[in-house]
């Protein structure tokens, strides 16, 4: 059943960050600004900035590998920073019933794609670990 709920999460999730991308590429003018001020504000800061250019980027690109369903863990590690400020955005700043459904899948999705890699995040919550000083790549071994 869950790998069920995987793929059409992982199917939906790279669908709309692909088209959320591509849109600011091929559709001027078509990025939601928001009906409250503090949103419109945000969102325009990060236009006149450059950086939402940037986040665009990122967002076909992981589109991009969810859809493949490759790079998986990486691209959920990814993800967290820029659906934390898209959580923001629809819970804080914009909110309004469509803003909550949007941030709640979100979060949903998120958490559907880190549960089926969630052995691949483990080790990175070791408390002390040892760093290891050799200029050893260890690349596992199907990477051999």
């Amino acid at each position: 059943m869950f790998r069920w709920v995987y793929h059409v999460s992982r199917v939906v999730f790279g669908a709309w960050f692909l088209f959320s991308g591509l849109a600011h590429f091929l559709i001027p003018g078509w990025q939601p600004m928001g009906v409250h001020q503090p949103a419109i504000d945000f969102t325009q800061a990060l236009i006149d900035s450059g950086l939402f250019t940037w986040i665009k980027v990122l967002e076909v690109l992981l589109g991009v590998t969810i859809l493949a369903n490759r790079l998986m863990p990486l691209t959920v590690i990814a993800l967290i920073p820029l659906n934390v400020v898209i959580c923001y955005w629809n819970f804080v700043l914009d909110p309004g019933v469509i803003d909550y459904i949007f941030g709640v899948l979100t979060i949903v999705f998120n958490a559907v794609l880190a549960w089926a890699w969630r052995g691949y995040f483990w080790p990175l919550l070791i408390w002390r670990g040892r760093p290891d000083y050799s200029l050893d790549p260890k690349l596992p071994e199907t990477l051999e």
